[in-house]
């Protein structure tokens, strides 16, 4: 944080703080005068305890470092109103997920449902009314001029030209843009006969520095062929105290997203895809606990007339356990109801001529191996049932790529389709409510690279909702 953001940001966080205590005191006052039937100067007459005071500061240390936690006192010119909503919101979530955990290991007894309600409710209007506001305001005020952040581009290849016609574009994120830093080079022409100015080469930078104003400087050169570059410009900006931005894509990592790390004094910029960390995925977590532990117990009935069937039908033990690629190519045993004779490992080499499927993955409709019980619990998916126990475990998750034996991971000739072991394997996917066998290998690996890229718990509950009728029609089974 530079000097100049230092007293506005502070203010920002003081009105934040404001906003949030006016939204604990509306949400008390609501759930007060429901459950108690008293007038609000009544309430406000009421001898109010310490504890009562120290919650209060408690919940609002709790907010604030969930603001802060998701970058909201940091300058945001770059960011959009729907990405800074979406933090205010999480923030939010997260501060109220934190008062579930307090109130339990406190025994408050204000923090209820209705409370809960009340309070994120009345957060969300005024912080969000707030922050657009606000922007709408310093959108205006820069239009005309003011509050404008100089920028300095290095580098003049058609990256840095794209996002200077961006930034010059958009004036309501009041950027100036100085001008560009390069030497000359074959691609020079091309920029020439643009708009933007070449202000210095290289070995000037230092002296422009000096005799001009600029806030922050972002840098478009490749790593590669420029790391000299880069580090003494870099260099330069960090004596004058200027922010350095570079573009992820100069690693060929666009649309990852990144954070600063810190270990042992040494800062390093972590790059990952999707949400990883955080409060959705242990709530991700916590459901997959929960449901398969519920569904094991509902469904044991079913499990125990299933496994009384295949004993009766055909000789080996009721389960089927295989060695299967999970997280990050962990390795884990799956467990499945045996649906095939008992040696069926053995003779799928033989078989291999009749396989179905296309890419590495072994299927065949009409399978010799599958015993008559067996027939009847695939298609009803009954045979995927153990898999809970794998999902209690934490092997697996309820929903997440289908994992595969090694057999199937050796055929893989793309690196890509790889990025599929990245998360935890689950029972059901997209590829399980989109047709299963009748889906092709590529479209099954871009399925599950969509189901990654656009991960959220709303996705896998509309997942779970839609396995339940893909299951009773039998869709894709074999």
């Amino acid at each position: 944080m530079t000097d100049r953001h230092r007293v506005p940001i502070g203010l920002f966080k003081l009105i934040d703080l404001a906003l949030l205590a006016s939204s604990f005191g509306i949400a008390t006052v609501l759930i007060v005068r429901e459950e108690h039937k008293i007038s609000l100067i009544q309430f406000l007459s009421m001898r109010t305890k310490v504890s009562n005071f120290l919650i209060f500061g408690l919940a609002l240390l709790i907010c604030h470092v969930a603001f802060s936690a998701r970058g909201l006192y940091i300058s945001r010119r770059l960011s959009t109103r729907h990405a800074e909503i979406a933090d205010v919101l999480k923030a939010i979530t997260l501060s109220m997920a934190c008062f579930v955990v307090v109130g339990w290991l406190f025994s408050v007894r204000m923090i209820t449902m209705p409370f809960l309600a009340a309070f994120g409710a009345t957060c969300i209007t005024l912080l969000c009314s707030f922050r657009l506001a606000l922007r709408s305001v310093l959108g205006s005020v820069r239009v005309r001029g003011r509050n404008l952040c100089h920028m300095l581009i290095v580098g003049t290849n058609s990256r840095a030209v794209d996002f200077a016609r961006r930034l010059v574009a958009d004036k309501e994120r009041g950027y100036h843009l100085v001008g560009f830093v390069d030497d000359d080079w074959p691609g020079l022409q091309e920029f020439h006969r643009t708009d933007f100015r070449l202000v210095s080469d290289f070995a000037s930078l230092k002296g422009f520095l000096r005799a001009n104003v600029v806030d922050e400087v972002t840098i478009f050169l490749p790593f590669g062929s420029f790391y000299r570059l880069c580090q003494d410009a870099a260099d330069l900006c960090r004596q004058h105290g200027i922010i350095v931005r570079f573009n992820s894509d100069v690693f060929g990592f666009k649309g990852m997203q990144c954070r600063d790390e810190e270990f042992d004094g040494d800062h390093f910029i972590a790059t990952f895809k999707s949400s990883r960390e955080g409060w959705p995925v242990v709530v991700k977590r916590a459901l997959d606990f929960m449901v398969s532990a519920v569904l094991l117990f509902l469904l044991s009935p079913v499990l125990v007339a299933a496994a009384i069937a295949i004993k009766l039908t055909s000789p080996g033990p009721v389960l089927f356990s295989q060695e299967r690629i999970g997280l990050n190519k962990r390795t884990f045993q799956i467990h499945k109801l045996r649906t095939m004779v008992l040696n069926a490992e053995n003779l799928q080499a033989g078989l291999e001529r009749q396989n179905e499927m296309s890419g590495p993955v072994f299927k065949i409709r009409k399978d010799p191996r599958i015993t008559s019980v067996g027939k009847f619990l695939r298609r009803s998916s009954i045979d995927e049932l153990p898999q809970l126990i794998n999902v209690l475990k934490g092997d697996m998750s309820l929903v997440g790529p289908r994992p595969l034996p090694f057999r199937d991971y050796a055929g893989f000739s793309e690196d890509w389709q790889r990025r599929r072991f990245s998360i935890k394997p689950g029972i059901t996917c997209l590829w399980q409510v989109n047709g299963r066998n009748r889906i092709c290998f590529d479209e099954w690996m871009l399925l599950d690279i969509r189901y990654m890229d656009e991960w959220s718990l709303w996705l896998d509950l509309k997942i779970l909702a839609k396995t339940v009728p893909a299951v009773i029609r039998g869709e894709g089974a074999a």
